[in-house]
């Protein structure tokens, strides 16, 4: 008797990411997995997914069309239908809400809704701002004495190392009390032990990236392989460095339209060392999901490569404060890690990026002998540029602290500020005395928050989101022209928060994703972009009539409006699109207004109106 197709369905491997969470599996079957994935009843994850679907859809009454802008309904309307659909959602997050408007009051207000963050945030807006207030400086030559707020505060300054990287991590080296304590309290933060891994502070993710392909000890199997949906300036230095080092580079593939992982090309690459007896020496680059479309990926293809002789790198930079997936991290052991720290969300996206490498896997790096690795930094102190006109407000600055002690002791306190003693120091970088302590209150507003509620209040965020977008039709035409095209999934409960978008115009012309991005900027909202590559067609004629719809003619007319033509890389192989990062701050308020800003592109005039608009205002082109 043979198998109904349901149940031939469910018998299939789930590799796109069919677990909403490692921690749906236990740690033993996560250890013991074989090179077969392991099995998932699809008819259950069918009708959760429908469900799911259903609920979202609800939010802006199903099948409902938007073909003017004028015709949205409010954001109070749309909040209410929101939390019908999603009631736990107003119930449960209320705290973010909390934290935001205490901690981040710069976002309130219509100011800038942030869409361009990835990472993880150390700090608030409200430390900034008091950090700002207690670190005074001079105005001009002429001011008076009383200082001023400075609106550059920072938290720490980086110092550059000339170091290899091995050495780096058996050795280690000077570490100052601010850096011991940040890289401590990221540990605990991202649940990685001490014992087995040792983080190494780096510049930025680029050199990240770069670190590892120039410090890996690529042996009789000398492969990189990658799973990105997109092209990045970190990716592509890994690749530049490997090529070089005659390193063969291969890539997974991704089936149109919906960018699905196509996993049985993965899988024979995953597994060719074991056919080719080459069982060592190469390096599996793999995300959790999609920074740029959000399209999830399951842990069963770390610990395939894992088994099958692959040195792991987990990419975590596009993964947001205690999402679910950062549970895995602590079950496969990778052998690398990359993540990236900002310091102010919406306000300060300078940092640095964090290098974990496990202990035991220190032999898979080149011997101190080879050339030192660049990027590798330490965080020391961040203290003023000393003029003597400074100096002599400081030290009135401590007099008068002297004089209203009970105050200024109360305010430091507040402030999570330890003063500066400079009879206690004996190096103004802080060899001995670190001068002040900086408490990660970004890091801790995620831990009080939870790891299920920021998994959950994104997932309801980003799948209004998508709805609300494919929502967006333009009038008058036969075949309903879709003003949004979005990349990968769509409605899903596993999606990470990010989606990828074009708008198209009446025509079916895509707008140039530069100029989106540059009229968006105007009206406060803060976009990324990106190239999706490694795309598969079906077949030729399929693929050439996906790149004649994404040639960038409809809304291209960029004269006038502070956008420079020549630097919108449209060009280059691949899809530019617009991107969306939803993070831990991110509220309903800032999906609501991207979606009725992109729904002023239905007026087929609207761009135009900005052109004269610009011009009116009499501002100068900026080059882009």
């Amino acid at each position: 008797m043979h198998p109904s197709r349901a149940e031939a369905a469910a018998s299939q491997p789930c590799f796109n990411g069919c677990f909403p969470s490692p921690l749906l599996a236990s740690e033993k079957s996560h250890r013991t997995t074989s090179s077969k994935p392991k099995v998932v009843n699809n008819n259950n994850v069918t009708s959760s997914h429908d469900d799911f679907v259903a609920a979202t859809s609800s939010t802006l009454h199903p099948h409902t069309n938007f073909t003017n802008h004028e015709s949205l309904p409010s954001l109070q309307d749309s909040y209410i239908s929101f939390t019908k659909a999603f009631p736990q959602f107003s119930t449960t997050t209320s705290e973010v809400d909390q934290i935001r408007a205490l901690e981040y009051h710069h976002l309130s207000n219509h100011s800038n809704a942030c869409f361009d963050y990835t990472g993880y945030g150390l700090f608030s807006y409200y430390q900034q701002q008091r950090i700002s207030y207690s670190y005074p400086t001079i105005a001009s030559s002429s001011s008076s004495s009383f200082p001023y707020f400075r609106s550059d505060a920072s938290f720490f300054d980086i110092s550059y190392k000339s170091v290899n990287l091995q050495s780096q991590v058996l050795y280690g080296g000077h570490e100052s009390e601010l850096e011991s304590r940040i890289r401590k309290r990221i540990m605990s933060f991202m649940n990685v032990s001490e014992a087995e891994y040792t983080l190494v502070f780096i510049a930025n993710e680029v050199s990240a990236f770069k670190i590892v392909a120039d410090s890996f000890q690529f042996q009789n199997n000398r492969q990189l392989l990658t799973v990105y949906d997109h092209s990045s300036e970190a990716l592509d230095v890994m690749i530049e460095s490997c090529k070089k080092q005659g390193v063969h580079v291969l890539s997974a593939e991704f089936s149109w339209p919906n960018l699905r992982l196509e996993w049985r090309k993965l899988k024979k690459m995953v597994t060719k060392n074991k056919r080719e007896k080459r069982s060592k020496g190469g390096l599996f680059v793999f995300p959790i999901h999609s920074r740029v479309t959000g399209a999830p990926y399951s842990y069963v293809w770390m610990s395939m490569a894992q088994e099958n002789g692959w040195r792991v790198m987990l990419d975590v930079c596009g993964l947001k404060p205690k999402e679910m997936g950062t549970l895995g991290m602590s079950l496969f052991k990778p052998d690398f890690m990359v993540c990236s720290f900002y310091k102010v969300f919406g306000e300060n996206p300078s940092g640095f990026g964090c290098l974990f490498v496990k202990k035991s896997s220190v032999s898979s790096l080149k011997d101190p002998g080879y050339a030192t690795s660049i990027g590798i930094i330490s965080l020391v102190p961040a203290y003023r540029h000393e003029t003597d006109e400074q100096v002599v407000i400081e030290t009135d600055e401590a007099d008068h602290q002297q004089q209203d002690g009970a105050s200024s002791a109360t305010e430091i306190e507040e402030l999570n500020i330890i003063p500066f003693d400079s009879s206690r120091d004996t190096n103004r970088l802080g060899t001995k005395n670190e001068g002040f302590e900086i408490h990660c209150r970004g890091l801790d507003h995620a831990d009080s928050v939870g790891l299920l509620l920021i998994s959950s209040r994104t997932k309801y965020l980003v799948n209004w989101l998508v709805n609300a977008l494919m929502s967006l039709k333009h009038p008058h035409h036969e075949n309903s022209i879709s003003l949004i095209r979005i990349y990968g999934p769509k409605i899903s409960s596993i999606r990470g928060p990010a989606v990828a978008f074009n708008v198209f115009d009446w025509k079916g012309e895509k707008c140039d994703p530069a100029l989106v991005q540059k009229l968006a900027d105007r009206n406060n909202i803060s976009l990324g972009s990106s190239y999706l590559r490694n795309i598969r067609f079906s077949d030729k004629n399929e693929e050439e009539r996906h790149w004649a719809s994404e040639t960038t003619r409809g809304c291209s007319e960029v004269e006038g409006l502070g956008l420079s033509k020549k630097k919108t890389r449209s060009h280059e192989p691949g899809i530019f699109v617009v991107t969306a990062a939803l993070g831990l701050l991110t509220n309903f308020e800032d999906i609501y207004r991207l979606w009725a800003f992109l729904s002023r592109f239905l007026d087929a005039d609207f761009v135009e109106k900005e052109r004269w608009r610009y011009m009116a205002l009499n501002q100068k082109t900026i080059e882009v």
